[in-house]
């Protein structure tokens, strides 16, 4: 991007990440981790930080905030919190639909604090692929800055509508070690698989090597282990092959 654009954005990250570290604090001290509760409490005094930035990032800043407080004090609970508030590392710009719009599939509108920015997009393969199979871009994104190579980065999400599948009918498998009984039309078809004489040869193999190897070698040895790599390629190969 260019440097005056990207500036922009760098400030835009800033503010962001100053509100959601404000947010993060008043959650964690006072047990918020639902984003309607923290929104209530707090959007008026947020909001108040920064007047000049759309209104609707103190909603996402909200969120995001609620978000890591819930993940925190869930860690917390478990006794797997190092310290005793998160650290707020990692910021991701928290999008709506009326912060970003896509502008056809070469370029993107973001609102900021400097009005709307407009960015051009280079879409990636996997984009296409899911905008080919008919999914279709929700309202929310986000939008992460790479200060190394002076470009944002952004995260979108896709929905498609899907029909419930009703069963036209039904067929009874029963897997065994050794063979496979499968039920159609009232006649049972068995499929000898003989895998339990694979499997078991297998493990007396490694025995015996254990038995051998340890004693003369020690536990672990690389001669062992070679042995140990070819025996589980083999039975690899062979389970493939019944597959």
């Amino acid at each position: 991007m260019p440097r005056r654009a990207f500036r922009i954005f760098a400030e835009l990250e800033g503010m962001y990440r100053n509100m959601v570290e404000q947010l993060v604090l008043y959650a964690v001290n006072n047990g918020v981790t639902k984003f309607t509760r923290l929104k209530a409490e707090r959007y008026r005094e947020v909001r108040s930080l920064y007047p000049q930035l759309p209104s609707h990032y103190s909603y996402t800043a909200c969120q995001d905030a609620a978000e890591r407080a819930h993940s925190f004090l869930r860690m917390k609970k478990m006794g797997r919190a190092r310290k005793a508030y998160p650290e707020v590392r990692n910021v991701s710009i928290w999008l709506d639909d009326r912060l970003w719009r896509a502008e056809g599939l070469t370029s993107i509108s973001l609102a900021t604090h400097r009005g709307r920015v407009r960015v051009s997009v280079e879409l990636n393969k996997h984009y296409l692929r899911y905008v080919n199979r008919g999914w279709r871009l929700t309202s929310g994104a986000r939008v992460k800055l790479d200060h190394r190579d002076r470009r944002l980065v952004l995260y979108l999400t896709f929905k498609k509508e899907v029909s419930e599948y009703r069963p036209k009918g039904y067929i009874t498998v029963d897997v065994n070690e050794d063979a496979e009984a499968v039920l159609i039309n009232g006649l049972v078809y068995l499929f000898e698989t003989d895998l339990s004489r694979i499997t078991l040869g297998y493990y007396y193999r490694r025995k015996s090597v254990h038995e051998r190897y340890d004693k003369v070698y020690g536990p672990g040895s690389r001669p062992a282990r070679r042995i140990f790599k070819r025996l589980s390629n083999k039975e690899r190969t062979l389970k493939k092959e019944i597959r």
